[in-house]
């Protein structure tokens, strides 16, 4: 048996002793989890009764070669802001051409940026590229704490060492180097921006957690909402809150279809009248198509080795879908034609992340679903993708007062603060071919240190 396997086994062990049957620990734990708000419209963050264990060896793989493919990310970035045709193939708006080409006062493209993996029998794959502050940051440092003194934890770390993986420091450090090379030396005030939502959602209670953690960091912060702020003698404000500094997590697509280029965080931003983190510059690779930039050798010919390896090895061959002839695997094919008689090794993705568009798994449709899908992928920003193993393990859930055991697919986000691995979180879901997940959520990421 692997270390990972081992410790599974003798977590899930423990669950079954005498200690631990009644899950008198469990209501221990979501009370826990009550009190840290982790508990949104009556569903906890995280629904699973054992955390993700990690290899330390594959916990350093998944950092290293982060790393490569964040720095090639970047490159590709500065060679579109420079090139015209890179920039058109990444299918942008307008108006986010516009802020992408703006200079946001600071020089790193990406203060924060995630890639999601999927890491499967020893092989790994980077799936997504996230622009924005990571997802779950807060959430898994603070189940982190959570599941480390819970019951079954104490019992299991008597026998296994373990580290916490945390990213909040780095999170805040990130920020505020930003806010240095802005010229700025003054305690900021920040703004995290979100849009309003109808009734509290998973992410919107995270920006609610962010802005306390700020707080009892020292600085002012608040959650607004665009149509909150307003722009006036070079000043941004919320009512009597001037900001300084907008932590940006509303994905910049939605946002220039719900507002013109007259909306004050856009004034102020053009004005350099506020620091933006992360500036719309790291918008550029926010869209899948980065993955099609990526994975053309032509462009990518006079990166350095260990970038190239690391796109070869680890990056899906991703192509804009369009009418066209493309490259795959150095033969020229009609795009339409090889994505219709290759369905089963292919998946049909929406090109930017927040679009309330279908994804479309070939293996799991009929030839008929599959050119009406490409039907809709042609007329739409897409982009098809070979298709990557996907991990999946047992975690036990507490259903009907009584737990069990879920096969649920597992996602890791990679966390960089200025392109360095610092920390990472784990999403687990059940999904359905229609993208639609009955049990969900985020655990906590902990590293098995060697015996």
């Amino acid at each position: 048996m692997t270390q990972h396997s081992e410790a599974v086994a003798r977590y899930h062990k423990l669950l079954e002793s005498e200690a631990f049957k009644d899950l008198g620990w469990v209501g221990e734990l979501r009370q826990a989890m009550e009190e840290k708000g982790l508990i949104v419209s009556t569903r906890p963050v995280s629904p699973f009764l054992r955390p993700h264990f990690v290899a330390k060896r594959q916990y350093d793989h998944l950092t290293k070669d982060s790393e490569t493919l964040f720095s090639a990310i970047n490159r590709m970035k500065m060679a579109a802001l420079s090139n015209p045709q890179l920039m058109a193939r990444m299918e942008l708006l307008p108006a986010e051409k516009m802020l992408a080409t703006t200079d946001p006062g600071y020089a790193e493209l990406a203060s924060m940026s995630t890639l999601e993996a999927s890491a499967e029998n020893g092989s790994m794959h980077f799936l997504n590229y996230q622009a924005s502050a990571p997802y779950g940051v807060i959430y898994s440092e603070i189940l982190s704490d959570l599941f480390h003194d819970c019951g079954p934890m104490k019992e299991f770390r008597k026998k296994q060492k373990l580290s916490k993986v945390s990213g909040l420091k780095y999170f805040l450090n990130a920020m505020l180097k930003a806010w240095k090379e802005f010229g700025q030396k003054k305690k900021p005030q920040i703004a995290i921006l979100e849009f309003k939502q109808p009734f509290p959602t998973m992410e919107s209670n995270e920006h609610v957690l962010l802005a306390e953690y700020l707080r009892k960091a020292g600085y002012a912060a608040e959650v607004v909402s665009p149509e909150q702020l307003e722009y006036k003698n070079g000043v941004l404000r919320k009512g009597e809150f001037v900001i300084d500094l907008v932590l940006r997590r509303v994905n910049a697509q939605d946002f220039v279809i719900r507002y013109d280029l007259s909306q004050p965080l856009v004034r102020a931003y053009r004005d350099r009248a506020v620091c933006v983190v992360n500036n719309f510059r790291a918008e550029i690779a926010q869209k899948r198509a980065i993955f099609e930039l990526l994975t053309d050798d032509n462009l990518t010919s006079k990166f350095p080795a260990a970038e190239r390896k690391a796109i070869r090895d680890m990056v899906p061959w991703t192509r804009v879908v369009r009418s066209a002839n493309t490259n795959w695997r150095g033969a020229i094919v009609d795009l339409p034609e090889y994505i219709l008689a290759n369905r089963e090794n292919l998946v049909m993705r929406p090109n930017d992340e927040t679009a309330e568009q279908n994804t479309y798994d070939g293996a799991a449709m009929d030839d008929h679903s599959w050119q009406r899908a490409l039907k809709t992928a042609v007329r739409n920003p897409y982009v098809v993708q070979e298709k990557t193993p996907t991990a999946t393990d047992k975690f036990p859930v507490q259903l009907y007062g009584g737990l069990e055991m879920k096969e649920m697919r597992i996602d890791m986000f990679a966390h960089a603060y200025q392109g360095k691995v610092q920390s990472a979180s784990t999403y687990l879901s059940t999904a359905s071919p229609s993208g639609f997940s009955s049990i969900e959520g985020v655990v906590p990421t902990f590293v098995l240190e060697s015996r």
